[in-house]
């Protein structure tokens, strides 16, 4: 693709910023959304300077009428969608099963289920209509595996493995794409609130085969290959990028 149109959630901090970083240096224009206008508008100013055409519209993936509206603005600036990004998530709020609350429960769901769902009906709403499109949804090595003190957290990300996998089917007719990207432990702020502590967190890490904890930019390059036509025979995927983590 020359100067793909590409959208990504949950762009201002993080794997979200990462990704919007490195499509921006292969001459991405781009769409990049979160519910902070202020840092959006600045990533939107840096974008700019590397020579990208970069836009910020302010969204909560939460909201159906949120999300309907920036698809539709990204599609009347650019014309079209060539990839989605869907990184918009929350670590919710980590802990026991028998401390969860239907509050917790509702806060980790809304974001990291809803919103994909939400982001995934929209951008398709548009890619199948074009009959093009690649989306790449976040979820985790928790995606599929089980997580003792991240319960909710561990099941939101199952549920978008489950979403990405049956959005997959129902739109390869339609010459759309749905894969996802699994992390580990990745150098966040998100993983910093996880783990709490630098000991924990070191111990996380731990874990990793190859030793070290991940970069965002790490998880952005897989998800610019995805969403390249290198990778057009590439649906229906969790594509783990978490340093052989889940590989035991």
């Amino acid at each position: 693709m020359s100067n793909p149109v590409i959208l990504i959630t949950g762009a201002l901090t993080g794997i979200g910023r990462a990704t919007a970083l490195a499509f921006a240096k292969i001459g991405a224009r781009l769409v990049i959304s979160g519910r902070r206008p202020t840092e959006g508008k600045a990533l939107e100013v840096e974008l700019q300077r590397l020579g990208a055409e970069a836009v910020f519209v302010q969204a909560d993936v939460r909201h159906d009428e949120e999300v309907r509206r920036l698809i539709d603005q990204a599609v009347a600036r650019f014309g079209h969608l060539d990839a989605a990004v869907n990184v918009a998530g929350t670590e919710g709020q980590p802990g026991l099963i028998v401390n969860q609350t239907a509050e917790s429960y509702a806060a980790t769901f809304d974001t990291n289920v809803l919103g994909t769902l939400l982001s995934l009906k929209h951008e398709l709403r548009v890619m199948t209509a074009q009959k093009s499109g690649s989306i790449i949804n976040v979820s985790s090595t928790y995606g599929h595996e089980g997580a003792a003190y991240a319960s909710v957290y561990s099941a939101s990300k199952h549920a978008v493995e489950g979403l990405t996998k049956s959005a997959a089917l129902e739109a390869a007719s339609s010459g759309v794409r749905v894969n996802a990207v699994a992390p580990g432990p990745t150098d966040t702020g998100m993983l910093d609130r996880f783990t709490g502590t630098p000991e924990n967190k070191a111990a996380l890490v731990s874990g990793v085969p190859l030793g070290r904890v991940g970069k965002p930019a790490d998880i952005a390059q897989m998800i610019a290959f995805l969403a390249s036509d290198a990778a057009s025979f590439v649906t229906g995927q969790i594509v783990s990028v978490d340093g052989g983590k889940s590989a035991g």
